[in-house]
């Protein structure tokens, strides 16, 4: 399979039991070793990791006992032949954090919070890695009146500048989304994470992961979004994947919803040579009625979608799109892209 420069990540929690907050599993759980193996059977360079993917119950551990774990972890990549691509603090499962994170209203949360994210940025050393995503999944409020959104904004650019301090290495991606699960979420764009980003204390090392469901939720483009993000060389990695509406993150298959929309987004970033800034991320997750002997069918579709798109990209006639952009001939424009994707 031609992959044109680029790595592909996905995350174990893509290949999944298929409960929805209506309704039960509907397919048998598989160990994390299970989910390793079939990584370079569907074409994939690397894994995405939550702390706990890599170093299960890790809050009871000691240190000692967290760096051999890792290691172990690092050690099963390997011999995988893959490599992880970031690790990421799970925050928002711990009965502390209920009320936020790094913006609970309780202080001993709050240290628990930047506690917890050390032993995730130990866990991406030994692994390999130096690249952190902060989903601040539960970074706001369902009520606007139970929290300073002003200083809610402080303690987490608080936090990130601790971490910054405790790990000299440490990159840090802010992952944005509006919505799920908090109703009001502060950093609800990248407009907002890389704000936030430059007033950290070292500004070079806090960029952003663009996921395309979570920009659709916010109203906007997801091509806008990481075109905004490599204008300042701030886009570390991406989520794709696609959104029917605005109800909630559904991580559809990428391109499966909107090709035009998937098509733009692989424009920006090969136009823009993301193959030598980072690795394409999916995060995908079947369908429910999908069995589980073949339940990752949307992983690969995924990667051949992108990868299928490219080629369209690479194929355009860019001396004739020249033509009708300086001819304002936006119309034949339309029908170039159009017939491309339709393979006319």
């Amino acid at each position: 399979m031609e992959k044109f420069g680029y790595k592909f990540s996905f995350g174990p929690w893509n290949i999944h039991e298929g409960a929805d907050p209506f309704g039960p599993e509907v397919r048998p759980s598989r160990t994390f070793d299970q989910k390793l193996a079939v990584y370079k059977d569907l074409g994939f360079d690397a894994v995405q990791f939550h702390d706990d993917d890599a170093v299960p119950d890790l809050d009871g551990m000691t240190a000692t006992e967290i760096s051999k774990g890792a290691q172990g972890m690092a050690q099963k990549l390997s011999d995988q032949g893959l490599e992880a691509e970031f690790v990421a603090p799970r925050l928002w499962e711990h009965p502390d954090t209920i009320d936020g994170a790094f913006t609970s209203n309780d202080p001993q949360a709050r240290q628990y919070a930047i506690e917890r994210t050390k032993k995730t940025a130990d866990i991406a050393r030994e692994l390999g890695t130096n690249l952190m995503v902060l989903w601040l999944a539960r970074e706001g409020t369902y009520l606007r009146e139970a929290k300073d959104a002003a200083q809610a904004t402080h303690q987490i650019l608080d936090a990130v500048d601790q971490l910054l301090e405790y790990d000299p290495e440490l990159r840090i991606a802010i992952e944005p989304k509006p919505n799920e699960p908090m109703d009001l979420a502060y950093i609800p764009t990248i407009g907002h994470a890389l704000a936030l980003g430059f007033k950290s204390q070292e500004p070079e090392r806090v960029g952003c992961l663009v996921e395309s469901a979570h920009a659709v939720l916010a109203g906007l483009d997801p091509s806008d979004e990481m075109a905004f993000a490599l204008a300042f060389d701030k886009l570390y990695s991406v989520h794709l994947n696609d959104q029917n509406g605005l109800k909630f993150d559904q991580d559809r298959t990428f391109g499966a919803v909107d090709l035009r929309r998937a098509f733009n987004q692989v424009r920006v970033l090969d136009e823009n040579q993301f193959f030598d800034i980072g690795m394409v991320g999916l995060d995908v997750k079947a369908m429910r009625t999908q069995p589980a002997e073949i339940a990752e069918k949307h992983l690969g579709n995924s990667l051949k979608i992108f990868l299928r798109l490219v080629e369209v990209v690479r194929s355009l006639d860019r001396v004739r799109i020249e033509e009708l952009i300086a001819s304002r001939d936006y119309e034949q424009l339309d029908w170039l892209i159009m017939s491309s994707l339709m393979g006319k």
